[in-house]
């Protein structure tokens, strides 16, 4: 179709007069085009409708109108599919509009003691020795009245069996965290005396511990040397009742026993024990008072220069906490 405002050329047959003026002519054409625009608009229009509506999903979809003839705002018209003006205006450019996906489950305690709970008593308290009046009072363990707790003992050159307990505690933990158990210490220096050893027994019972271990150091004369384990008798009187406990307790501390001094070098007290290097006693609170299976365990003599030694080594404290681990892993893990 021409859109010039040249005269159309005279085709065959036609009547037009060509000696007519040609603006009379051109008014004719003139109508001609009016009469034809909108017919020719509509069928672009249903041409461009099914030109679209033909997609590969076989389904009949709208043409688009020409951003010219749109009756969106310019925000509408780049807002995505779905959304609504105002949800495209507040959604910030690349900001995902999906739910955000749920947090992954964390995953599941691994080693030998995964799921298990042990609780680790560092013997005495370095404040002790400034609250003498508050740990001497008196407390029931069932088979008689006890101090709350004592100083505990020291080296010749003065180091705390508190300080030794504490270290070997904490390195004990670590060893025992990382075979996936859930450690609990009944303090951590972080109180000025104490626990009483009544509260120290009621810790591991509310923590419903799989075994409890209460790590110590002797004090006793020089030529005494070596470790040794000590073991709840069975008692009922009072509050105690160990019933339960002797026989786990034992096994317990036969794993301890023959771990700690594979892994120290150490060997079994030489002054009590006949060389087992297990002890019975009834006159300990800590134990009497126990529900869980509980032992002590005197990992040497801090008064024997050569014991003192090996107390006193941050290497030899590292080999003690592991030795302790390895039988509480033989014990709980198998």
């Amino acid at each position: 179709m021409r859109n010039d405002n040249s005269p159309p050329p005279p085709e065959s047959g036609s009547t037009i007069d060509p000696h007519r003026p040609w603006f009379t002519r051109r008014s004719t054409l003139v109508v001609g085009v009016a009469a034809l625009a909108p017919a020719a608009l509509a069928g672009w229009v249903l041409t461009q409708a099914f030109a679209a509506g033909s997609g590969s999903d076989g389904q009949s979809h709208p043409a688009p109108l020409p951003a010219s003839h749109s009756t969106l705002s310019p925000g509408q018209r780049d807002a995505k599919p779905g959304s609504t003006a105002s949800e495209s205006a507040t959604t910030s450019p690349g900001a995902s509009t999906s739910s955000p996906a749920a947090a992954p489950a964390p995953a599941p305690a691994k080693g030998a003691l995964a799921g298990r709970t042990v609780v680790v008593d560092p013997g005495h308290n370095a404040g002790n020795f400034e609250h003498t009046e508050e740990i001497d009072q008196q407390v029931d363990i069932g088979t008689n009245r006890k101090e709350c707790d004592t100083t505990g003992t020291t080296t010749n050159a003065g180091y705390k069996e508190a300080d030794f307990t504490l270290d070997v505690s904490l390195r004990l933990r670590t060893a025992l965290e990382a075979q996936g158990a859930k450690v609990v210490l009944t303090h951590q220096a972080d109180r000025p005396w104490g626990p009483c050893i009544t509260e120290r027994a009621r810790i591991g019972n509310e923590a419903k511990a799989d075994a409890v271990v209460s790590v110590h150091a002797d004090g006793v004369s020089a030529g005494n040397r070596g470790f040794h384990i000590i073991l709840p008798a069975k008692v009922k009187s009072g509050a105690a009742d160990t019933a339960k406990i002797v026989e786990p307790s034992r096994q317990l501390g036969e794993r301890i026993a023959g771990n700690f001094a594979r892994t120290t070098g150490s060997a079994p007290a030489n002054y009590l024990g006949s060389g087992t290097g297990l002890v019975v006693r009834d006159d300990l609170g800590g134990l009497n008072l126990s529900t869980q299976p509980k032992v002590f365990i005197e990992c040497g003599n801090m008064r024997d220069a050569k014991d003192a030694a090996q107390l006193t080594s941050p290497e030899w404290r590292q080999k003690a906490a592991q030795g302790i681990a390895d039988g509480i892993v033989g014990f709980l893990g198998g």
